[in-house]
């Protein structure tokens, strides 16, 4: 199996061309090829396949095996993967995802995408839609214990599940203890992604990130993308923030005009190679 490995602020995936290749087990490859010890290594793997409802559609599996309906900073390297590789000369693409269909604004430069910004679509703030078992219109700024400590809490949904927790110090989280605390708490059914974040001022953010399925990663797109919806709903930033990762920074803008929200940032090839298949 021919696969490529791609990275958007060190969100790394193993990118496959579902147009040539047929995968068996598509859970079980992901956990094969994730392995940083014993496969490619990586937070999961993307599949590029035909669409009928878009130009492409992106098929995701964290690293546990466990499928995903959504991830930012893969869908930009999906972008970068077709165009860089001639499966079209459009530098706006639509993307079919589990989340919906999404458009990508391709950046160009020396005939290779460097840079795309994606329209994320809007916010889901009713609990039942992230979802969240808690009481209430939204949950923002809800205090709520985790492992015998009280957090104030914001959750959004960006196709995938977030919980916002605002901090003073990030650096010195013990997130492989905390972030699975949050994670399979029973208030969250599916499970869900935890941002912790530190406001540095109204324009910017710092974030830290443990992903259901994936543990700590570098960068997450979607992640951004709601600590910047729940940065402005709890008054702490504007609509237009970048936000600093451990593998980067992001351009993310929550738009008055529609209430969409768009994400800016890299796409970086690795490398190519190929593997057997489980």
């Amino acid at each position: 199996m021919r696969f490529t490995k791609m990275h958007g602020c060190g969100n790394d995936y193993v990118y496959v061309n579902g147009f040539l290749e047929k995968v068996g087990n598509k859970a079980e490859l992901a956990r094969r090829v994730s392995d940083r010890h014993k496969g490619i290594g990586s937070d999961g793997v993307i599949f590029i396949n035909p669409s009928e409802e878009a130009e492409f559609e992106m098929e995701m599996y964290n690293a546990d095996g466990s499928e995903g309906k959504m991830c930012g900073n893969g869908i930009r390297c999906v972008g970068k993967y077709v165009y860089d590789h001639g499966m079209t000369d459009h530098t706006t693409v639509k993307v079919s995802t589990k989340a919906g269909i999404k458009t990508l604004e391709l950046s160009v430069k020396d005939g290779k995408v460097n840079s795309v910004t994606v329209d994320m679509g809007s916010p889901l703030l009713t609990p039942a839609d992230i979802p969240v078992t808690l009481p209430g219109e939204r949950i923002v700024d809800h205090p709520y214990p985790f492992g015998g400590k009280e957090y104030r809490i914001t959750c959004v949904s960006m196709g995938n599940p977030h919980c916002i927790v605002f901090t003073d110090d990030v650096d010195g989280l013990n997130l492989p203890e905390l972030g699975p605390i949050f994670e399979t708490d029973p208030i969250f059914p599916d499970r869900v992604n935890t941002e912790f974040i530190h406001v540095t001022d109204p324009k910017r953010m710092e974030m830290r990130v443990w992903e259901r399925g994936s543990g700590e990663t570098e960068a997450c797109g979607t992640g951004a993308c709601a600590a910047a919806v729940a940065g402005y709903l709890n008054g702490l930033t504007e609509r237009k923030v970048t936000v600093k990762l451990l593998g980067g920074e992001l351009e993310i803008e929550y738009r008055e005009d529609d209430g969409r929200i768009y994400m800016t940032g890299e796409a970086v090839t690795v490398y190519e190679g190929s593997i057997d298949q489980p």
